[in-house]
């Protein structure tokens, strides 16, 4: 594989912008390896709309600095990454499984370019998974006492493994606002897509007694307001009469666990771009 360099880029759309990039690209002889962008418009038909971009394009030296001052100048926000970097990820898990095997065999596969750091968890169920893979494991207890110290102890845990990505593999406790802010748009949760119904304790007996039909999952970035961050990816599996509450469950189970990996997959790809409007640009 050529080393290369990923840009994601935003700014207000006018001519001249993909040409001032790709010109500065072929100025240093980096060639564009793929190219995606998109232009978003509001309803003001007068409004030149917002240019989304995302490059793959191969390293030459000095093009970095040169791309970070070109792009500065127009006033255009922007990110590079090193194609040869993987993220670093913490998987906080509680009882359940399923999402967070998921993650960690994708992961440990070389499905997409990441590495699992540390699993910390409020219950030893899933230590044994991280043993095998000689993970790092941390139980910390969380009870309304005790929470502000355990996430000072988790926060200090991701800076001792410099961890870049956060996710929550089922983790069944609430963030602070604290905790979350030191991490914006790098912590990512998943959860049943029967939102803002069926809250509360057991949704799938919650979905099983009003007859759903489709059962899906949401993967998104944790912001200070409870599930409702920047959805990243959805997906929705069908069902009928003729499930009961634990295949129902079953069948949440599968669409969680998928969701959450792709949802992990196209951020460590560099494939998101959050909006100012909270939504997000998934190339």
């Amino acid at each position: 594989m050529k080393d290369k360099y990923i840009l994601l880029a935003s700014c207000s759309d006018r001519v001249g912008i993909t040409s001032l990039i790709t010109e500065l690209m072929a100025e240093y002889q980096s060639n564009i390896l793929h190219l995606d962008h998109f232009t978003e418009y509001d309803n003001n038909e007068d409004s030149n709309g917002k240019l989304y971009l995302r490059f793959e394009f191969e390293k030459a030296p000095g093009l970095k600095e040169a791309l970070s001052s070109a792009l500065s100048d127009n006033q255009i926000e922007y990110s590079i990454f090193d194609g040869n970097e993987k993220t670093k990820i913490a998987l906080f898990v509680s009882k359940e499984d399923h999402a967070f095997n998921e993650v960690l065999l994708r992961v440990q596969r070389g499905e997409f370019p990441a590495e699992i750091v540390c699993v910390v968890s409020n219950h030893t169920n899933n230590k044994h998974f991280a043993d095998a893979f000689n993970i790092p494991f941390y139980h910390i207890p969380v009870n309304k006492d005790s929470k502000s110290a355990a996430e000072s102890k988790m926060i200090e845990i991701c800076k001792e493994h410099n961890v870049d990505l956060i996710v929550l593999a089922k983790y069944m406790q609430i963030l602070s606002d604290d905790f979350v802010s030191h991490y914006p748009n790098q912590i990512i949760n998943i959860h049943h897509s029967f939102l803002p119904s069926f809250i509360g304790a057991n949704p799938y007996k919650q979905a099983w007694d009003r007859g759903v039909k489709i059962v899906g999952a949401t993967g998104h970035y944790v912001t200070s307001d409870l599930d409702e961050g920047p959805i990243i990816d959805q997906d929705v599996t069908r069902i009928n009469h003729r499930y009961n509450v634990k295949a129902l469950r079953k069948k949440g189970r599968h669409v969680e666990s998928r969701v959450l990996a792709n949802a992990v997959e196209l951020h460590v790809q560099h494939k998101v771009i959050v909006t100012e409007g909270n939504k997000t640009i998934v190339f």
